[in-house]
């Protein structure tokens, strides 16, 4: 379905509404410096984090799971073995997944595993400018997990690889850019303390899965789910001004923000 930011936004409050009232189980493989970061922001906007990454359980769980999370931001043996095992019971049983290939392009064990999961078929994939480009093989990487480029330059490239993978492409930076190889949609809220707190991509991230969990229009559910974070972004920024402060305040936007804040904030293009 094509989608416009005049479509978007009313799509988006029932999206917030309905994750809300179904409480989607999403299981998080994700790196060992935000599981709790990650975790605490699943529950805050209303999802259900399961943080089960360990090889022998993994393919089983992901395949009864809303939505999966496959971070590469720690990537040790157990936890590629664990990647693995949860995209193949994702595939069997048709669970959406969002890929998060973080630092790719200039670490090669990240960089490979990466190349391998975009082949499974991820549902979106989702990443900032340097980290997308690499992916997209038209680049070489950031500054580790620091993006080198800004989104806007990384959208054709975001384009080509949603075309090549199937997956929606969402690129984070400044203005987000979110594609399906086909439509693009851009996403102007946010706030620079996102990038002054450790896990603010890798939460967003598990959001994006909860929401793929509330229709089938993977486009639209993950602008759904990154106007919801960076609305409360903005609200937690408009709280707390330091960012000690902001991580806290970001929970509480999360589990406080609606609809109404959507369509009052909502800059879309």
């Amino acid at each position: 379905m094509s989608r416009t930011p005049a479509t978007l936004l009313p799509f988006a409050r029932h999206a917030l509404a309905d994750l809300r009232a179904q409480a989607p189980l999403v299981q998080c493989i994700t790196n060992s410096v935000v599981v709790n970061t990650t975790a605490n922001a699943l529950l805050a906007v209303g999802a259900a984090p399961a943080m089960v990454d360990i090889p022998e359980e993994a393919e089983e769980f992901a395949a009864a799971a809303s939505g999966l999370l496959v971070n590469l931001g720690t990537p040790g043996a157990e936890h590629r073995a664990a990647m693995h095992a949860a995209v193949a019971g994702a595939g069997r049983a048709g669970t959406p997944w969002v890929l998060d290939p973080v630092a790719v392009g200039t670490l090669p064990v990240r960089t490979t595993l990466a190349t391998a999961l975009c082949a499974a078929g991820p549902t979106v994939i989702r990443g900032n400018a340097s980290e997308i480009l690499a992916v997209a093989g038209a680049g070489s990487g950031g500054r580790g997990v620091d993006a080198t480029e800004d989104a806007e330059s990384a959208s054709g490239a975001a384009a080509t690889l949603a075309a090549r993978t199937g997956a929606v492409v969402a690129v984070s930076g400044p203005v987000d850019v979110l594609t399906d190889g086909r439509d693009t949609i851009r996403i102007h809220n946010g706030h620079p303390l996102l990038t002054r707190i450790t896990g603010g991509g890798c939460a967003l991230g598990a959001i994006i899965a909860a929401f793929t969990a509330t229709d089938t229009d993977r486009l639209a559910t993950t602008a759904a789910a990154v106007l919801t974070y960076t609305v409360a972004a903005e609200i937690a920024a408009e709280r707390a001004g330091s960012p000690g402060g902001f991580a806290v305040a970001l929970l509480d936007a999360l589990s406080t923000v609606d609809g109404s804040d959507l369509a009052a904030r909502a800059v879309l293009s």
